[in-house]
């Protein structure tokens, strides 16, 4: 696959005893949207959080395998795991803003990463807000607190957050399930636009939705990779009978 930007190769994940993702292989390519599908408990959001180690913190996860991201397992023992999160950004299914400013919610990921430079801050906090569409928005209440925002600008100000810390690839867990038509139309569009800058890989229930943003699509079932292609073919022409079933609602 031209430019690829992750590399998976055999990833097996486990929780304590239970093997929850089972040979994973597949290569994502660079500023592409990789879409997730598949049943709920399929591995989905694992398979994803695998991607920037955010499994790690669950006691008794192990991982084998490699995830290789420009050139480095990211499971190698001697790896930065913060250095990876910093590339890897991540934006959740309910939009998590803190109880803080519009303002220092963008700021956050800066601050924690030892900026002090007010400029530079304030430079990075207003091009987030634009890359992530809200900037017209909130411009003139950066302030106010995030919680006053509505759930789709809520939803846009965590990715903003995410993307303060310039990361080279976008990982969304369902970001518009929570959300209504025109909200989720809105986090569409931005998606599209995001993609020329950032790799993004987003899990979602919704098949239209894949179908619509996704470049290429992988179906999961039962922790294992079914199948993975470019979009359009997923979703008229998949090479496996379990695909089809699934896509044209016959379970799942």
């Amino acid at each position: 696959m031209d430019n690829c930007k992750i590399t998976v190769h055999n990833f097996n994940f486990y929780y304590g005893g239970v093997k929850v993702l089972k040979n994973i292989s597949m290569e994502i390519p660079e500023n592409r949207v990789t879409g997730i599908i598949g049943p709920s408990g399929c591995g989905k959001s694992t398979f994803l959080r695998s991607i920037n180690r955010m499994n790690d913190t669950i006691l008794g996860a192990r991982a084998e395998g490699r995830i290789v991201i420009d050139g480095r397992n990211i499971y190698d023992d001697d790896i930065d795991v913060v250095g990876v999160r910093r590339k890897v950004g991540m934006v959740f299914q309910k939009s998590n803003p803190f109880p803080k400013s519009i303002f220092e919610n963008v700021a956050y990921g800066l601050r924690i990463n030892g900026e002090k430079d007010r400029y530079r801050i304030e430079e990075a906090v207003e091009k987030s807000l634009k890359d992530a569409a809200l900037w017209d928005e909130v411009k003139d209440r950066l302030n106010k607190n995030a919680f006053e925002l509505s759930g789709g600008q809520q939803q846009r100000l965590c990715i903003a957050r995410a993307l303060a810390v310039e990361p080279e690839i976008l990982l969304m867990d369902e970001p518009a399930s929570a959300l209504d038509p025109t909200a989720t139309l809105k986090i569409e569009e931005l998606i599209q636009e995001l993609k020329k800058k950032y790799t993004i890989v987003i899990v979602t229930h919704n098949m239209q939705q894949a179908a619509r943003i996704s470049d290429f699509t992988a179906f999961f079932m039962l922790g294992e990779l079914i199948e993975y292609n470019i979009t359009s073919i997923i979703f008229t022409k998949p090479s496996r009978k379990i695909t089809e079933d699934y896509i044209t609602g016959r379970f799942g």
